[in-house]
């Protein structure tokens, strides 16, 4: 087994482990609403990833991807939908924490963003099961989301720095990297493979997020 397949499947385990460890640790301890649905936010991040992930660090260990093509289409489908609840987490959170409640034509345009990217993910115009995907659907679908993005950088840009928020100052930077390496490996991956390993800072992104929640929770009394 090449030594870098061997790192992917130990990074893929470990991160699965972690998260999800993250997830009930603070479903059992948070000690309000806010670091409630950080918990929250943390089982669906690792619950989706683990459709993908699972297939995945099994194709990698027995070098059977074709034979596990269907799993590893439908996890990617069902991890590209638990990403876009992620954000409508994050976004729960910053109202939340921010104490924002007159906001409904923002509401309404993250809970449309967000419903339009579900739909385009689940068409079957994706093509999730091919090999390989259409590219040109993989542009569509990720329209919305990237706007969604867009939305929640500045809103935590704008509140981190309004309120000297030092415990989440990182989390629009957090937001940009989970977009960025992203967005490098839809439009890249499948031209140049080897982008492909920028997933991995991707998935640390998020991992990120939650230790914000996760670290914050702890220091609250």
């Amino acid at each position: 087994m090449p030594i870098f397949v061997a790192f992917e499947i130990i990074f893929e385990v470990v991160y699965l482990i972690l998260v999800i460890t993250l997830a009930i640790i603070l479903l059992k301890k948070a000690k309000d609403r806010e670091h409630q649905l950080f918990g929250f936010m943390a089982i669906i991040l690792g619950g989706g990833d683990a459709f993908h992930l699972v297939p995945r660090i099994i194709a990698n260990a027995t070098n059977t991807f074709a034979q596990h093509a269907v799993a590893l289409g439908r996890g990617e489908m069902i991890t590209s939908i638990s990403m876009t609840i992620f954000y409508i987490f994050l976004y729960k959170i910053f109202k939340i924490r921010y104490k924002k409640t007159n906001t409904k034509a923002l509401d309404w345009s993250v809970f449309l963003l967000a419903t339009l990217r579900i739909i385009l993910v689940a068409l079957p115009q994706n093509g999730w099961n091919q090999t390989p995907k259409p590219y040109s659907w993989g542009i569509i679908r990720n329209i919305p989301f990237a706007i969604l993005g867009i939305i929640l950088i500045v809103l935590f840009i704008q509140e981190t720095r309004g309120h000297k928020d030092d415990l989440y100052r990182n989390m629009p930077i957090a937001i940009i990297v989970s977009f960025l390496f992203y967005f490098i490996v839809v439009l890249g991956a499948s031209v140049i493979p080897v982008l492909g390993m920028f997933m991995m800072p991707k998935t640390l992104a998020y991992v990120w997020i939650v230790l914000m929640g996760f670290n914050d929770n702890k220091k609250l009394k």
